[in-house]
């Protein structure tokens, strides 16, 4: 990305402190978000090398926040490997630059992602089930990262039915979205497809994404979570059917 306008810093800028403040009231969703809007302004590798720098440095904060990290890594660390290795072979979907099925399948996630969480009862799983849907859930949630650049599908339903204590599911939930940064920037890196130029504008959107943050918890201890939540799901549910529209309207 050479040469931005003033138009897309800004534009970027905004989609990260809007991004930074859903992470704020909800503990997830700032990749959601970047990847659903810049996925509206460029392709979805482009937006991906920009989510990099401050996904990172936001998930970083989040999960060395938390009480649990050592006990969570031993418990969570075959779910973690299931992620590095399915984000590294599903990277190529990305660096493939086929933007049409890239920008279906960001789609696709999101609208997935939030119907499920929209209708789902909470899920439950055993502690005889976790030793194989462990490894299996994170294959499965880096397959998806590495196509779409989003990492919530199906970590975060996963995370959510393990029963955790709501710090450490937030701690969690940091851990998992951390590691799957660091296995995009690999992915894409390997396949040449990691585009270094944008890291300067990804490193000027850790401010706006930290302050949409510091904003974000404000706005919890005013507003119910829920309600928050619900429209935000209901948000994310548009943008991806607008996305997978316009891949089927390309030619």
């Amino acid at each position: 990305m050479r040469d931005p306008s003033l138009w897309l810093i800004l534009s970027v800028g905004l989609t990260f402190f809007l991004a930074g403040m859903v992470k704020g009231v909800t503990g997830m969703g700032l990749p959601t978000v970047a990847m659903g809007v810049l996925g509206t302004l460029m392709t979805p590798v482009t937006a991906a090398a920009l989510l990099i720098v401050p996904s990172f440095v936001t998930n970083v904060w989040q999960l060395l926040s938390g009480p649990s990290f050592t006990a969570l890594i031993r418990r969570l660390w075959p779910m973690m490997l299931g992620i590095v290795l399915g984000t590294v072979a599903g990277s190529f979907v990305l660096a493939d630059g086929n933007t049409r099925w890239t920008t279906a399948g960001l789609g696709l996630a999101l609208v997935v992602y939030a119907g499920f969480t929209l209708g789902a009862r909470q899920l439950s799983v055993s502690a005889h089930c976790e030793k194989w849907l462990s490894p299996l859930v994170g294959l499965t949630t880096g397959m998806v990262t590495g196509g779409t650049g989003v990492f919530v599908i199906p970590a975060v339903p996963y995370l959510q039915a393990l029963g955790l204590r709501k710090d450490d599911l937030i701690q969690a939930l940091g851990l998992s979205f951390t590691v799957s940064t660091i296995a995009l920037a690999v992915g894409l890196g390997w396949r040449g497809a990691f585009q270094f130029d944008g890291l300067v504008l990804s490193s000027l959107a850790i401010a706006p994404a930290l302050a949409g943050m510091w904003l974000g918890q404000v706005v919890r201890r005013k507003v119910s979570p829920e309600t928050f939540r619900r429209w935000f799901l209901i948000g994310l549910l548009l943008l991806g059917a607008e996305l997978v529209l316009k891949s089927a309207l390309q030619s």
